[in-house]
């Protein structure tokens, strides 16, 4: 979600082999020795329990196959789940500082269940939260784990799951559904139906060569196929029916905001915040694009600079920017690289294509397995000059590889994958990952990425400014009466991004609220670098800064700040 000169050229270097993940220490007895540490260690299987699907993202391959009990009586047990665990983690005291912090990341991680689950109603009003919340073949065909015949097996079981899982979904998705939303789920459900009934699957297990279980894939890939089908088509039924209301209101996106990452800020305040951000970025490409192309307007700059499209396609030239990334973090001496691992680089799946990149990292408790980092071709029905608008340049992509690999999520995995508190290795929050992703593109040229080349500055502030249109668009789309069209031209004409991630981003609005966390997260986490290297060295203290910051998994930013500076867990920007 994140998109020559010399030196961009230079960073194309033959890219580095893939290599499987270290083999960090697996979560132990030890990360439960205290009363209180047990208990976290009850709520981490509890979560596996009522969502299989997160236990085997995690590496329990106990769970393979199953799919959340998405009935009424099932959802009704998940919410009473966590609100009892939620009562209990908040119940301790007598705590040692240590373990009053793991209460609090505990409580925050519960409230954040309960606000999709039971406020937001999620499971009654947005596709997304099952596109999001279990359907992913990608567990048992694109990872590695275990052997071919029992990854197999795993994926043969979740496809005999799902014509259930179909039915209860359609149960409980209420129609008039919002626009985007409609567009969203028959997106997501044909492109599983496509998957199921093509040959990605089958390509996964080609080794495989028992007759019975092939017998048994091609009867459950079938029904699975059909079910997703058959709720693409649905969707498509509900065209005939949809609205334009999808706002949460100005209340709820404050509970949002709280429940989720503990930001008590209030609205009007945060979009005082995000527009000041989107003019400092705003005056920096004006900078920038004086320097780069001298006259032209931004939108010719831009222009120029997302016409050096990468050489061999953007998978090619993300696989190749990967190497001259972590080589410059390690020469800049920015934060330590715990392992020899590096991410493949793959082009996204037919079902996942919502965003240009993503990166799908196996969990702590899947040892010596890759990740892969996903990047999504242009949807088919855009026109060809939509479509070609949508590859990002040269310098924007470098930025993209920059948030997924390095120094951002994957790198950032990998120091939670070896955190010493189990909790913190299991749940990454929101703000905490995207906010870091998203603030180590800024960190990386302001420590020097590019030499100062401004054509490597403008695909930096073109991925800032991104972000800035997601944040002010999650406020207006739901607190304020913004349009999607009125979104989408925000994007296009403030933010400078083409028709087609304009288009995209302005409907993620309308389902995914909380991605104003790109922004929100790097402001407060900018800000907490800029307060802690006061008195830990300054500049030279930057690199102390990130391994103390990614040593705590992923809590909100504000409990980590209480933690690194001594102070009350509020949100500071």
């Amino acid at each position: 979600m994140a998109r020559l000169t010399p030196f961009l050229a230079a960073l194309l270097a033959a890219a580095a082999p893939a290599v499987a993940q270290a083999p960090v220490a697996a979560p132990s007895a030890a990360t439960t020795a205290t009363p209180f540490a047990r208990f976290q260690q009850e709520v981490i299987e509890a979560a596996f329990r009522e969502s299989p699907t997160f236990g085997v993202s995690q590496g329990r391959h106990e769970f393979d196959g199953r799919l959340p009990d998405w009935s009424e009586a099932g959802l009704k047990r998940t919410a009473a789940t966590f609100r009892a665990l939620r009562q209990r983690a908040a119940d301790w005291k007598g705590l040692s500082p240590k373990d009053a912090f793991g209460r609090d990341y505990t409580v925050a991680q519960l409230d954040n269940y309960l606000f999709w689950l039971e406020e937001a109603d999620q499971p009654h009003t947005n596709p997304a939260y099952y596109l999001n919340n279990g359907l992913f073949p990608d567990l048992y065909t694109a990872r590695t784990w275990g052997t071919p015949e029992a990854r197999m097996r795993g994926f043969i079981a979740y496809a005999e799951a799902l014509p259930k899982a179909a039915t209860q979904i359609r149960a409980n998705l209420r129609t008039p559904m919002p626009e985007t939303f409609v567009y969203l789920g028959k997106a997501g459900f044909q492109g599983l139906a496509d998957f199921f009934r093509g040959n990605d699957g089958r390509a996964a297990f080609s080794a495989v060569k028992d007759k019975a279980l092939w017998a048994r894939f091609d009867a459950a890939t079938k029904r699975a196929g059909d079910a997703m089908a058959g709720l693409s088509a649905w969707m498509d039924e509900a065209k005939a029916t949809q609205t334009q209301d999808f706002a949460l209101g100005g209340e709820r996106l404050s509970r949002m905001l709280y429940a989720t990452e503990r930001v008590a800020t209030p609205v009007k305040e945060l979009e005082r915040i995000g527009r000041e951000d989107l003019r400092r970025n705003q005056a920096a490409l004006k900078q920038a694009c004086a320097a780069y192309a001298p006259g032209a307007s931004i939108v010719d700059c831009i222009a120029k600079e997302e016409a050096q499209k990468p050489d061999g396609g953007v998978v090619e030239a993300a696989r190749a920017q990967l190497a001259g990334l972590r080589k410059f973090i390690e020469d800049k001496q920015l934060v330590t690289i715990p392992g020899p691992e590096q991410a493949l680089v793959a082009e996204a799946p037919s079902y996942n294509r919502q965003n240009f990149a993503y990166i799908d990292i196996p969990g702590p408790f899947e040892l010596g397995q890759p990740s892969t980092y996903y990047i999504a071709p242009p949807d088919p029905s855009w026109s060809k000059a939509v479509q070609e608008g949508y590859i990002p340049g040269k310098a924007n992509l470098l930025f993209t590889s920059a948030h997924e690999v390095w120094p951002g999520h994957f790198l950032q995995f990998l120091h939670a994958n070896r955190s010493p508190d189990l909790f913190g290795r299991v749940f990454v929050g929101y703000a905490y990952a995207e906010g870091y992703a998203h603030y180590a593109e800024e960190m990386m040229w302001d420590a020097g990425l590019g030499n100062g080349d401004p054509e490597v500055h403008i695909g930096q502030l073109s991925n800032a400014l991104l972000r800035n249109c997601r944040y002010l668009s999650a406020i207006g789309l739901h607190t304020a009466g913004m349009t999607v069209d009125q979104s989408r031209k925000l994007f296009m004409d403030e933010c400078y991004q083409d028709e087609g991630t304009a288009r995209q981003q302005a409907a993620r609005g309308t389902y995914d609220p909380a991605y104003l966390n790109y922004t929100l997260g790097k402001l407060m986490i900018r800000r907490l670098r800029d307060d802690w290297t006061k008195t830990h060295g300054g500049r030279a203290g930057w690199k102390a800064f990130h391994d103390a910051f990614l040593s705590y998994g992923g809590p909100p930013v504000p409990l980590v700040r209480s933690q690194m500076m001594g102070v009350r867990a509020d949100a500071v920007f």
